[in-house]
């Protein structure tokens, strides 16, 4: 069974910056295409950011375009969302997702393992 770690979350002010970590599996993880997703309150889970096993290619949801990057690092085994220019719509609990495949993908079903999620709140 694949574990996936969260950490990171926290709570912020409009406009700050916060940095997400996920770490994967005790060997090196290369392969699997991964993914943060969220669910504010209220809402549906969202596609958030991805990456491809590669990092060659990723990919973002409209709201966090130009603010959200995220980024891999296989020799730690962890994956990082970079979270500018925060806003209160952005609260939400954060989850870390792998498929075992190392294509990107954006949809919840393409995602076989989860973590338990790290929760981000953004005061105005």
């Amino acid at each position: 069974q694949v574990q996936l770690v969260e950490s990171g979350g926290g709570l912020v002010q409009a406009g700050d910056s916060l940095r997400l970590a996920c770490v994967g599996p005790g060997r090196t993880f290369s392969s699997p295409a991964m993914a943060w997703f969220r669910q504010g309150p209220g809402k549906e889970r969202e596609f958030v950011a991805g990456i491809s096993g590669s990092g060659g290619s990723t990919g973002y949801g409209d709201p966090v375009k130009g603010r959200f990057t995220v980024s891999r690092d296989n020799a730690k085994n962890t994956v990082y969302l970079q979270m500018n220019s925060l806003k209160p719509e952005d609260t939400a609990v954060y989850y870390c997702a792998a498929r075992r495949s190392s294509i990107l993908r954006t949809e919840e079903k393409d995602y076989d393992y989860w973590g338990q999620g790290t929760q981000v709140t953004v005061s105005s």
